[in-house]
């Protein structure tokens, strides 16, 4: 597998450094390289691309609100001298942060955790037309797959989830929201039940005034969804 990838960065050294790095590492091929966010966003067919190494610090337009008007399949690698980014650079949902001055091996890194991340995308069957059995998570620094079936719950906490599952006795934390998560998961399969908890209704077993339980946990129902979830359980209720 090849990916397509674009360099953008406002210093010619860091640019011309990334070039060459990109140039021998044979699953990368180099599709345009570009010294401001502004013309790569002008001269580029983002969607013909796979993975973009993006400086944060540009002026007019900086990586992080460039990241924000990539479609979606595309994936980002941020590179920065300051590593105050780091937090706002995953939520930007990219693969990986790299630190300036940047060396081969981190660069390296950063490259096959895309590769592994699009062999996983593109070998994956579909269950329905358009539809996945499975997600993939960013937890720490792993891409970790997470098959739909094993999952119980997720809650929310701030800027992060715990997924947690049938098959761990610990729950997977990753960095994203919930309005994410629950666009990307099928419905009525899940749903949300309370500002910070989505349920696979199907792995429900009890329900007890008003809350959900597994084992020791007690989700609430907050009214915004107690209309939706008692209609879910009507269809199959005796």
């Amino acid at each position: 597998m090849t990916l397509k990838c674009i360099i953008i960065d406002d210093e010619p050294l860091a640019l011309g450094l990334m070039e060459s790095y990109v140039k021998k590492t044979p699953f990368l091929h180099l599709a345009g390289k570009y010294g401001s966010a502004v013309v790569a966003l002008n001269e580029t067919n983002l969607q013909d691309i796979d993975l973009i190494f993006l400086d944060i610090q540009m002026p007019d337009l900086n990586g992080l609100e460039f990241s924000r008007l990539l479609p979606p399949d595309v994936r980002v690698v941020f590179t920065t001298a300051f590593d105050q980014y780091a937090l706002e650079g995953f939520k930007a949902n990219a693969l990986d942060y790299l630190l300036k001055p940047v060396n081969y091996d981190e660069f390296l890194s950063a490259a096959r955790k895309a590769l592994e991340w699009f062999s996983l995308k593109r070998q994956a069957p579909d269950t329905k037309a358009g539809e996945k059995d499975f997600i993939y998570v960013k937890s720490g620094y792993k891409l970790v797959q997470i098959r739909l079936d094993d999952i119980l719950y997720i809650e929310g906490l701030r800027d992060y989830l715990k997924i947690y599952l049938e098959s761990e006795p610990r729950p997977v934390l990753t960095l994203a929201s919930m309005k994410t998560m629950e666009e990307h998961l099928p419905s009525p399969r899940f749903m949300r039940v309370h500002r910070s908890f989505i349920v696979q209704m199907d792995k429900v077993r009890t329900m007890d005034k008003g809350q959900i339980v597994f084992g020791k946990t007690r989700i609430p129902v907050s009214d915004t969804y107690k209309a939706d979830i008692a209609a879910y359980f009507d269809k199959y209720t005796l």
